[in-house]
């Protein structure tokens, strides 16, 4: 966690400061994971693109802020097509009324389960669940039920919350202890990179940043991995450049059975 003990207005010297040293914190977190993580990457992208070869589908699952990395990999100008959501209602995100009620059900037994009985995930399949703590029962079980109904897991997470912080889940295990392949997002306890002398509590979170850059470098280079296997990786385009409507279509043609978020 970067201190910042300066005291100013978001205007004055002392938050432009501020400003500073929390885009400092962040490259210093985006730094660790490229020369932290990057064996566990390219395991995930080998994962991933092992999947698309054998004509797998690829989903993404993500609880409230967490849900933003994953539904920034799911149709998206230049990455895979064959990415979904797997949308849990109630906690995909801030909209469901009141916000508090997401967090509420990421505590909540047996909701993963029914989520993937109901769901058009098989053996075969790739399950990426992404969660900042990794206590909570939702991506627990989720990752533990996925696992047993054959999909192979990569987790999204921040060990430092199994060492500072007890499961919520009862079995007393985290999100990290049922993946194939975990990517660490370096996130400290408490999701805040900053603190000021005259602000009573820390500020600055970034696990929102490092999770999708995790998840796009994943994606990079699964992208990579299946063009080196003689396989294009079916990307999609911009629908803002000439041509790209056209190229999402055929794209959406070709891998329509693999492809959820258009039915």
């Amino acid at each position: 966690m970067t201190n910042g003990t300066r005291d100013g207005g978001a205007g004055g010297p002392g938050g432009a400061g501020l400003a500073g040293r929390y885009l400092d914190a962040a490259i210093g977190l985006l730094e660790r994971v490229r020369d932290e993580e990057a064996a566990a990457i390219t395991a995930a992208a080998d994962v991933i693109a092992d999947a698309v070869a054998a004509d797998g589908r690829l989903f993404a699952f993500g609880a409230g802020h967490s849900s933003l990395a994953a539904q920034d990999v799911v149709y998206r100008a230049g990455g895979l097509a064959l990415m979904n959501l797997l949308s849990v209602p109630g906690v995909v995100g801030v909209d469901v009324m009141p916000a508090t009620l997401g967090s509420a059900l990421e505590r909540v037994d047996g909701l993963a389960g029914a989520v993937l009985d109901s769901s058009p995930v098989r053996p075969g399949d790739v399950l990426v669940i992404i969660s900042l703590s990794g206590r909570n029962s939702l991506p627990v079980e989720m990752a533990v039920n996925a696992r047993a109904l054959g999909l192979k897991v990569i987790g999204v997470t921040s060990v430092a919350y199994a060492e500072g912080t007890k499961s919520r889940h009862s079995s007393g295990t985290f999100l990290k202890d049922h993946c194939d392949v975990v990517l660490d997002t370096k996130i400290a306890v408490g999701d805040a990179e900053l603190t000021l002398d005259s602000v009573e509590a820390p500020f600055g979170p970034a696990s929102t940043m490092v999770a999708s850059a995790l998840m796009q470098a994943m994606m990079a280079a699964a992208a990579a991995g299946l063009a080196e296997r003689g396989i294009q990786p079916p990307l999609l385009r911009s629908g803002n450049v000439d041509g790209g409507h056209d190229w999402n279509g055929r794209v959406f043609q070709e891998y329509g059975d693999r492809i959820f978020y258009r039915h």
